[in-house]
């Protein structure tokens, strides 16, 4: 079955094993109802003309986000749905079959997940009270996609989460479709932090006018200083989606990584190949090291924001976001590896 690609967003991971709260930043108990979806049992029980027609009705908005976004089909041709549905559900070549089968069991409790996005999203809505809390919508997209945003009629973001994406790094499949430092995060621990990483950097926006790597360093950093403080009983490594290794070698060798940056002159280039090399995913950041893991910059930009933040201890969080000074969080967090 030929599927159509959507974008995929894999990467950062976390585990919140409880509801504790960071005392500086939230108060106790931060809690909200969010909306998950099981779409992907709904799609993977549709063995049936019937049921597959039953999803247009169950599921009237979603049903032509999902057949044009992950399908490739437009809606309102049903009967190339049906067949393209039929054939992925009983497809044994590319192992989608066996995948769905596998997507029931792991996620057939979702509990722990629905408890982690409540408290996540709880704290969201005290620093953001205005902000709109998206629904999620599990699917299985056929390993076409981790997590994508989708607007609905009353013009609100919600966010579809591909359970076939995060089945264990081990998972046997995984080998056709991602590269190997892809497959670290691909378990369902990582979803909750996904989801709000990715929600976070949505609704957040840079607004620095400047796309230095400095200003893009500051930035993810703030971003993911928020989402530690969130998740605040997740360890570092788990928070970057780093393995305890990789960490290690970050912490071990973090001197030398600042200063290759400042010697290079890096900090102040906005050059596009330099930026990927420091923020995008892969299997090493090559400004530095091939030893390294990647994404090395957001790493050194997360570090400044911590030093900068246990050195202004009166700076909320929405303070934090809102600072438009790079330069300033740099020269105010003291940062000396």
């Amino acid at each position: 079955m030929k599927l159509k690609k959507s974008y995929i967003i894999i990467g950062i991971i976390a585990i919140l094993t409880s509801c504790n709260n960071d005392d500086r930043f939230f108060p106790d108990n931060c809690n909200y109802p969010v909306r998950i979806v099981r779409f992907d049992s709904a799609v993977i029980n549709s063995d049936t003309q019937d049921k597959i027609k039953n999803l247009y009705h169950t599921y009237p908005e979603f049903i032509g986000v999902y057949t044009e976004n992950i399908m490739g089909v437009e809606s309102a041709d049903t009967l190339t749905v049906i067949n393209t549905l039929e054939q992925f559900l009983n497809d044994t070549i590319y192992g989608f079959k066996h995948t769905n089968e596998v997507v029931l069991s792991t996620f057939s409790d979702i509990t722990r997940i629905q408890e982690q996005l409540n408290t996540a999203f709880g704290k969201i809505k005290f620093l953001y009270n205005d902000i709109k809390i998206p629904d999620i919508y599990f699917i299985v997209s056929g390993f076409n996609s981790s997590l994508f945003f989708w607007q609905d009629s009353l013009t609100k973001e919600n966010i579809a989460i591909g359970s076939d994406m995060y089945l264990g790094s081990n998972y046997e499949y995984y080998n056709r479709v991602v590269y190997n430092y892809q497959k670290q995060n691909m378990k369902p621990e990582s979803i909750p932090i996904d989801i709000v990483s990715a929600y976070l950097f949505k609704n957040l926006p840079s607004t620095y006018t400047k796309n230095r790597l400095l200003e893009n360093m500051i930035y993810r950093g703030k971003i993911m200083y928020v989402v530690s403080k969130i998740f605040n009983t997740a360890s570092e490594n788990e928070i970057m989606g780093y393995t305890k290794e990789q960490w290690n070698w970050c912490k071990k060798n973090e001197k030398f990584i600042w200063q290759r940056i400042i010697d290079k002159h890096d900090i102040f280039k906005s050059e596009s190949l330099v930026l990927t090399s420091y923020l995008n995913d892969g299997p090493f950041t090559a400004e530095i090291s091939q030893e390294s893991p990647a994404r090395l910059g957001t790493w050194i930009g997360m570090r400044i924001v911590d030093s900068y933040m246990n050195n202004n201890k009166e700076v909320s969080l929405q303070e934090l976001i809102s600072n438009n000074d790079a330069q300033y969080i740099l020269e105010m967090s003291n940062y000396r590896p």
